[in-house]
């Protein structure tokens, strides 16, 4: 046995402290005592909400009421898209 194991040893035949008698109640005590915070829940709630709201009202505006503006280098034919690119000159 090296020295740690004797003093845990002796500390483990101590009587307990009689400050430490009740320190269970006294925390529950006091944890019961604090006010319940929840505010990170109702954020979370209105993100998704307007979110959510954001994603109808997007989904029902009318065709002719979007953008026109055309995604070229996104589009099949165009000729920046990445497959006509990789063809090179022919």
């Amino acid at each position: 046995m090296d020295e740690l194991d004797r003093a845990l040893a002796r500390l483990a035949g101590t009587p307990a402290p009689a400050e430490l008698d009740g320190i269970e109640a006294q925390v529950f005590a006091r944890i019961g005592s604090r006010p319940v915070v929840r505010q990170t829940g109702i954020g979370l709630g209105v993100v998704t909400a307007a979110a959510l709201a954001i994603g109808i009202v997007g989904a029902e505006l009318p065709a002719a009421a979007r953008p026109t503006v055309p995604l070229a280098p996104l589009g099949g034919a165009s000729p920046l898209a990445p497959s006509s690119l990789l063809l090179g000159e022919q």
